[in-house]
């Protein structure tokens, strides 16, 4: 049974944030093999991205780096930690796609993630 939800009415369709995934993801065959989940993810992390910088989280090349935990994860997108480290490894440079760059900073300390430009030229 569909729920009943009410309609926007005038200036309230404007008043959500949303976040952005970009079309290349979906459009551009490189990403054929990333799934649908993991490009929410990207997305997500690119949004964190905008936050770290505003905040001066950049190393010492300059190269702007969040932290986004697996507990994070599960928490916005409603999935359990299995997932959530799949979608991760989906997505990192070491096990995926290349998309995000993932160092530990040592023992008890978060690691570090390095968003990396889906539209740059590939080396």
């Amino acid at each position: 049974m569909p729920l009943s939800f009410p309609y926007y009415y005038g200036r309230a369709s404007e008043q959500y944030a949303f976040f952005r995934i970009p079309k290349l993801l979906i459009t551009d065959s490189r990403f054929d093999g990333v799934s649908s989940d993991a490009k929410l993810l990207y997305g997500l992390l690119l949004d964190r991205m905008e936050l770290s910088y505003r905040n001066g989280w950049v190393d010492d090349q300059n190269r702007v780096f969040i932290i986004f935990t697996v507990e994070e994860v599960m928490e916005t997108l409603r999935c359990r930690s299995e997932k959530a480290v799949r979608l991760f490894a989906e997505l990192d440079s070491e096990k995926g796609i290349g998309l995000i760059e993932r160092k530990r900073q040592g023992l008890g300390k978060l690691a570090i993630i390095y968003v990396k430009d889906f539209a740059g030229d590939i080396s």
